[in-house]
């Protein structure tokens, strides 16, 4: 198999040769596998400072040297090269290394020692300055000491000698290594002809494929593991070929680092190789099972069936969400994306309020996972503020509050596999919207502290009221929707104002086709289901109030319809309007006339009517020994 030379080595084959001033950013602590076979084994992953001196070496520098503001000029690889820099460009080497200062005005600092390196014509020279980011606190706070030692350094590069080698002619190279590009200061790198900036991402598909394939594919694996399991797999080149692709989509977004922690991890587990893919889990969330594997599919025919007995009257609704989960289970999910690290399932709740959008997220939660916990929520009115992401995902280094980490992130990692609820997500401030691009797109998002969390084992849902009132040519609100419409024309109207509002207000139709048919529009509380409602809230009330105290209520049919005129006479408010009007009229009078007979426990009581016009509402109740009924009224 030919080697895979990634993007950035092409890179930093061609513009080495004509750039002094290159900065490598991005994943400069990763390990690496170099290209070229020669002093590093085939396969062998090593730190970007060893992979570089290879580098360095095959194209004929003479003098390759490492600067830390810690120790000072090293070669951990060829001390010789380092006592010819010192013999050249003067310093003293110490304990392996040549200690040099970054900030100060003698000859023996860093800068001054580089300065020389760069200008000098006879040996082909090449210093790596390994964490340029260390070497001063933050690029807008730089002292004058500071300043001199940068502009030391760009005159370096400004002065940089070709040397003639029998490679050819060689430009001496200041390479500094970073994470972010803006831990240097701007006007080192921006505009300046001399240098190059290239990009260390983590590895692609590509490179991950390889990996998995090539000859670290047996170490994967624990010897006896691979003897007795392999021969199937030889036979069987199809299968093989999709745990591979399996493995490669899960591992999205890891370094090497990452994946040789994972191939050590899984050697280590006696993994066998059919349960490869399950390493992931283990090496991102710390768990073995996943709870998605363990859902059972007889609990998950009869979802309907326990959806409706908590959400009434919202059948579609409960339909179109249970295939986006039923297409989750079934590992349908993502087919038609190239990425594997999306989310179980996104949900965009639209609706009436109180109409059981909360309750189904709630729901869902507790069917798939086993609690109602496992659904997160968070009241996207609270984020309403530019600098909110910081809540959500943590106060960058160095502001308060960066260790105690992002309210959201910090959820995940504490339980990856949940239902995430953003409600009322119109209230959230726009910038906060980036984000949940990157969450619906990858999977994933990086925390202030530089921690990824995953998303991969959730499902999103986001809740809204958008498309209930929209605006005329004056600004002013009307209603868009109304009870006297029927459902077709309810959906019709909010799908398209949600798509106006995404489309047209906010010009972000990206977020809108993240989410894509999965927007679930969720009908008015109609007499049906108003009454679906009440009773069971009515029962609801009866069965607790026999379990906890022994109390007995029976209502009889002429006041439950009293009741029921009185709650279900306007259903604007949905669900929960509703429960409002139980607890005017029947948990707060009925509390009272308890209260007022001295009734505690074991007892029982008829409601026989109630007066719904008096203020507070009030009821008539009899206990089985008395001859006359008893009213229970307001008190003056």
């Amino acid at each position: 198999m030919a080697p895979l030379i990634s993007k950035w080595h092409r890179e930093l084959e061609l513009f080495t040769a004509i750039k002094p001033l290159i900065v490598l950013e991005g994943n400069v602590l990763d390990q690496y596998r170099y290209p070229v076979a020669g002093s590093i084994p085939e396969d062998t992953l090593v730190p970007l400072p060893e992979y570089l001196q290879a580098f360095l070496e095959d194209n004929g520098y003479e003098h390759v040297v490492f600067y830390s503001n810690l120790v000072g000029f090293m070669n951990p690889y060829k001390s010789q090269m380092l006592s010819a820099f010192a013999a050249h460009n003067g310093g003293t080497i110490t304990s392996g290394a040549i200690q040099a200062e970054f900030r100060g005005n003698t000859r023996t600092t860093a800068p001054s020692i580089i300065r020389r390196a760069m200008t000098q014509n006879t040996h082909a020279t090449a210093v790596v300055m390994e964490l340029a980011s260390h070497y001063i606190v933050t690029p807008d706070r730089m002292d004058q000491q500071d300043v001199n030692a940068f502009n030391l350094l760009m005159q370096s590069t400004m002065s940089a000698a070709t040397v003639r080698t029998p490679y050819g002619r060689r430009q001496n190279l200041l390479i500094l290594m970073v994470s972010k590009l803006n831990d240097l200061p701007a006007w080192f790198y921006l505009n300046n002809p001399l240098c190059k900036t290239i990009m260390l991402e983590a590895p692609d598909r590509e490179e991950r494929k390889r990996l998995i394939s090539g000859s670290a594919w047996p170490t994967f694996f624990d010897s006896t593991v691979y003897r007795t399991e392999m021969p199937w797999y030889e036979q069987h080149p199809a299968e093989l070929r999709q745990l591979r692709e399996k493995f490669v989509g899960l591992t999205e977004g890891l370094t090497f680092t990452e994946l040789d922690a994972m191939r050590r991890l899984s050697k280590q587990e006696c993994t066998s190789i059919r349960d490869l893919c399950t390493i992931v889990d283990l090496y991102k969330y710390g768990i073995r099972e996943n709870p998605w594997a363990n859902l059972s599919m007889d609990s998950l025919r009869t979802a309907k069936q326990d959806f409706q007995r908590r959400i009434k009257g919202q059948d579609p609704a409960l339909e179109q969400t249970l295939d986006v989960i039923k297409r989750a289970v079934t590992g349908m999910n993502g087919l038609s994306s190239s990425s594997t690290s999306k989310p179980k399932g996104v949900l965009f709740f639209a609706g009436p309020t109180g109409t059981g959008k909360t309750e189904t997220a709630k729901a869902l939660a507790e069917k798939l996972f086993g609690d109602e916990s496992a659904c997160i929520r968070f009241d996207m009115s609270e984020y309403g503020q530019s600098h909110s992401d910081q809540k959500l995902l943590g106060a960058p280094p160095g502001y308060v509050g960066y260790e105690a980490g992002g309210q959201l992130t910090n959820a995940i990692k504490k339980n990856p596999f949940a239902v995430v609820l953003f409600d009322e997500i119109e209230k959230a401030h726009p910038s906060i919207l980036d984000k949940f691009l990157q969450i619906l797109e990858d999977g994933r998002l990086t925390d202030g502290q530089g921690h990824t969390v995953y998303f991969s084992e959730t499902i999103i849902i986001f809740t809204s009221n958008l498309g209930m009132y929209v605006k005329d040519e004056l600004g002013r609100r009307f209603a868009n929707v109304t009870m006297d419409m029927d459902f077709p024309e309810v959906q019709r109207r909010l799908r398209q104002a949600i798509e106006d509002h995404f489309k047209l207000e906010l010009g972000r139709p990206e977020i809108l086709n993240r989410i894509g048919e999965n927007i679930v529009i969720f009908d008015f509380i109609r007499q049906e289901a108003g009454q679906a409602i009440l009773r069971a809230q009515v029962d609801k009330i009866i069965r607790r109030l026999e379990e906890q105290k022994g109390i007995a209520i029976t209502i009889t049919g002429e006041a439950y319809q009293q009741l029921a005129s009185a709650a279900l006479a306007d259903l604007s408010n949905g669900g929960r309007g509703v429960g409002n009007q139980v607890e005017a009229l029947l948990i707060n009078p009925l509390s009272r006339w308890l209260f007022d007979h001295g009734v505690v426990a074991d007892a029982r009581v008829t409601i026989t009517s109630f007066d719904t016009e008096a203020h507070p509402a009030t009821l008539t109740c009899q206990l089985p020994d008395e001859d006359s009924t008893q009213e229970e009224t307001a008190h003056e």
